[in-house]
């Protein structure tokens, strides 16, 4: 639900900023990528730590925050919900060329190494606010939300500002602009790994503490 709703709107207001003519407008855009984070960090955040991003789920567990065995039910989820919000951005836009797809303006390693940077401080952004694996707490959608929004307004120009392998493979596969998809399939998953060596340096010990904890195999009594 919550990739769905980020697909479904963000790269909805792509498209229809271009539909339009432009009335959403680049910053629009922008601010809509980030509030639709924002709000679903909220209502999500304590249900699945609002795991919108697949680059997201698999560091957390590369940083020790998130069980290995729940990270192919967490991506099949997240890629299930942007295919259906490509889809049904296709069915209200049929002849849409690219149904808000991430493309290159520039060369593709110029999008790529943009891509790296902006998830970098993406994730160490997320890993700093968050507790656990749970993107959810007072200042945590406020932060995120506004780092995502604040990307987006730079780099999405020159690369898109994807930083989120799910929300580029949906449009690219459904709209069939598979060319240049290798870099925000990588890039992101790079970017959210050199995040967690950052907070391993700055950081108390035990921010990022080792790779793919153990499941729990009891719960806490009260």
């Amino acid at each position: 639900m919550g990739t769905f709703a980020l697909v479904f709107c963000g790269c909805g207001a792509i498209v229809i900023n271009q539909v339009s003519g432009g009335t959403i407008t680049h910053p629009g855009i922008a601010l809509t990528f980030g509030f639709v984070v924002l709000a679903l960090i909220y209502t999500l955040g304590d249900i699945s730590g609002a795991h919108l991003n697949p680059a997201v789920t698999i560091n957390f567990c590369l940083a020790g925050r998130f069980e290995k065995a729940h990270v192919l039910p967490y991506l099949i989820a997240q890629v299930a919900g942007a295919l259906l919000a490509c889809l049904t951005l296709k069915f209200l836009f049929p002849s849409h060329p690219t149904l808000g797809a991430t493309l290159p303006s520039g060369s593709p390693l110029q999008s790529f190494v943009l891509e790296l940077i902006m998830t970098w401080l993406l994730m160490f952004v997320i890993l700093s606010v968050s507790t656990g694996a749970k993107e959810k707490g007072i200042t945590a959608g406020i932060a995120i939300g506004s780092v995502i929004a604040l990307e987006a307004m730079f780099g999405g120009p020159i690369s898109g500002a994807s930083m989120n392998p799910a929300r580029s493979l949906a449009p690219a596969l459904i709209s069939g602009n598979l060319q240049h998809l290798w870099v925000y399939l990588l890039a992101p998953t790079l970017g959210g790994a050199l995040a967690i060596l950052s907070c391993r340096v700055i950081r108390e010990p035990g921010c990022c503490p080792s790779c793919c904890p153990p499941p729990v195999t009891s719960l806490p009594k009260n």
